[in-house]
């Protein structure tokens, strides 16, 4: 394992645990985060998309990432989700997150406002510049309406922002953003193996909530070169996968559904406008997590 993976190689974005009233389970959140320690986790992401960060205030930000950084020590590494559609708002959870140990900030696109790439390169530069912290940029057009442009990624690269989260899936794309420098993370848990591939030094999960340790040997194995044994491990992991990330109502609706089987949480609350597995999709989730012997 010789391609230098600035944050490990197996993180989660997690999810964030709420009570029964809304209110952030700061608690039942420690608890995801030190399950994820314990099965194989070199980092974790708070308050990414699969921890509805859209729908968290800057205080219950903040509280999340004080309990996230408690429970996990020094145990792993802890990136702290800042992105948001507004440049000041993303600006001031950096500071936050600086100013309580984030070893690195995740900076997603701005969503909806569906900016121009200089309106995308100026969000970043203004938010990476309020801090010194480690950046990790997230691509995921799927969810914000904008691409980062090849040209914005080269004019952003420096030492502070080292990495990239690529939910976009072109991995010839991918290629050329190592050959600027960057580090790349898998964003999506269907193209783990495609990325490790194509020269990705790790991956950011959600199927991590319950197969951590799975998909870390599966990692393992790939860069050791036992291709075999990798793909071994991605095919016995598909069903899981496709319950967790290929259903409509997907992200942290069944990332805590599944911590619920697991036993890890005692309900699979989330805050609007998600709303929780059916009865129904929990058995399906079910099936697909017994099919890859992951209960």
């Amino acid at each position: 394992m010789t391609t230098p993976a600035p944050f490990g190689r197996m993180l989660t974005a997690m999810a964030t645990a709420f009570t029964d009233d809304g209110a952030v389970d700061l608690d039942g959140t420690a608890a995801i985060a030190t399950h994820l320690v314990e099965h194989g986790h070199d980092g974790v992401v708070v308050s990414g998309t699969t921890g509805e960060s859209p729908t968290t205030s800057v205080a219950e930000t903040g509280e999340i990432l004080r309990a996230v950084k408690d429970a996990v020590g020094d145990r792993a590494a802890v990136v702290a989700g800042v992105g948001t559609n507004a440049t000041g708002h993303s600006i001031e959870l950096a500071r936050q997150a600086e100013k309580l140990g984030a070893d690195a900030l995740l900076l997603v696109t701005p969503y909806y406002s569906k900016p121009s790439q200089a309106g995308v390169l100026h969000h970043f530069e203004q938010v990476v510049g309020a801090t010194g912290t480690p950046v990790i940029l997230y691509d995921v057009p799927g969810r914000t309406a904008t691409q980062i442009s090849m040209e914005t990624y080269a004019r952003i690269k420096s030492d502070q922002v080292v990495a990239v989260k690529d939910a976009v899936g072109d991995f010839a794309r991918g290629v050329e953003l190592r050959q600027l420098g960057f580090a790349v993370y898998s964003g999506d848990d269907v193209s783990n193996l495609g990325w490790l591939a194509h020269g990705a030094v790790g991956v950011i999960s959600v199927v991590g909530h319950v197969a951590g340790r799975q998909i870390r040997s599966m990692i393992e194995d790939f860069l050791d070169g036992n291709t075999s044994a990798a793909l071994k491990t991605y095919t016995q992991l598909l069903p899981a996968t496709r319950a967790i990330m290929g259903v409509p109502n997907y992200g942290a609706t069944t990332a805590k559904a599944a911590l619920q089987l697991l036993g890890v949480l005692d309900n699979r609350n989330v805050r609007g406008p998600l709303v929780p597995l059916t009865d129904d999709e929990v058995a399906a989730l079910r099936s697909g997590l017994d099919a890859s012997h992951l209960l």
